[in-house]
């Protein structure tokens, strides 16, 4: 990457002591996740029953009964064929942000397909909220070392902080040389405050414990953990959900073993682990812990070219 197009990565504003960690759902249906995509094609959605409502119904009954406050990230898609969905959330004072548009990974997608998706769902998403949009988060955390160029489309449609780095080493994502902290990332467009997913260090290794299927099939003492030690390092982190995982009636579609196990293993765990989470932890918004314009610092990194070191590692 020439110097010309450097980014630059700063820590982020620490919050106060016990202050809460972030909530995110990634609002999108069953048949989305990509370890269905060889049964359940982009041309079948429309064809296969929706279970979104119901995850999303549940989602907010239960940060309801724990006061808590949360980020949604939501599919483009799900908006446009399920309209009362995004003003149900933004109506129970959630903050509404972008999934993107067809679930698409960023990396099969050129820099002006990109922002097509960009595009499409904000406007969409900001329409029926009533909401500035001004988060991100890739399908899959698609954002990997090479693709710096999606922070400069991002800045360019007017997104002021991203959700999509993994700062782990991980087949088909993964962004290793990330800090596990909240960081801001210095472009020519501008500055993009990146709030990494959680992971829990063990000796020299990265473990991922943000949510998702680790929450489901790993040890619920592994999330806790993490989100322990985030608290001691002075900063939040960043847990995340599909409202499919707390539905273990959704359809189970023909798929190989291993991939089962992926997609439908630990579904009857989650509601309970998410019961304790919300009771040991204190969870809120990007928008309200950050602000959205949060992304000051003084530190001066560089994230690493394709193939090289990781120059910002925590």
């Amino acid at each position: 990457m020439p110097s010309s197009q450097s980014t630059t990565l700063d820590a982020a504003p620490g919050p106060d002591l016990v202050q809460p960690h972030i909530f995110s759902v990634d609002v999108e249906e069953y048949f989305h996740a990509h370890a269905l995509a060889s049964v359940a094609p982009q041309t079948r959605w429309d064809t296969l029953p929706s279970r979104v409502e119901h995850g999303v119904e549940l989602l907010l009954d239960l940060l309801a009964r724990h006061q808590a406050v949360g980020t949604f990230f939501v599919l483009g898609w799900v908006a446009d064929r399920h309209r009362g969905v995004v003003r149900r959330i933004a109506d129970a004072g959630h903050e509404i942000a972008s999934h993107g548009w067809w679930h698409r990974r960023v990396s099969s997608l050129s820099p002006e397909q990109f922002r097509v998706e960009l595009r499409d769902s904000k406007r969409i998403l900001e329409d029926q909220s009533g909401q500035a949009v001004r988060g991100h988060r890739a399908p899959s955390f698609s954002i990997q070392p090479g693709m710096e160029w999606a922070f400069d489309v991002l800045l360019e449609e007017g997104y002021s902080y991203d959700s999509s780095l993994f700062p782990i080493r991980r087949p088909g994502y993964g962004y290793a040389g990330a800090s596990t902290a909240p960081f801001t990332i210095r472009r020519p467009a501008g500055t993009l405050l990146e709030l990494p997913m959680t992971i829990k260090r063990v000796l020299t290794a990265r473990i991922p414990a943000a949510g998702g299927g680790y929450f489901r099939q790993l040890p619920y003492a592994l999330t806790r953990a993490a989100l322990r030690e985030r608290e001691a390092e002075g900063c939040a982190g960043m847990f995340y959900i599909h409202p499919w995982e707390l539905d273990p009636a959704q359809p189970r579609l023909p798929v190989s073993r291993v991939t089962r196990m992926r997609h439908y293993g630990g579904l009857s765990r989650v509601m309970p682990r998410l019961e304790r989470l919300c009771r040991e932890f204190r969870f809120t918004s990007v928008a309200r812990h950050y602000g959205v314009h949060d992304a000051a610092g003084d530190a001066d990194t560089v994230l690493p070219r394709r193939g090289t070191a990781a120059a910002s590692a925590r």
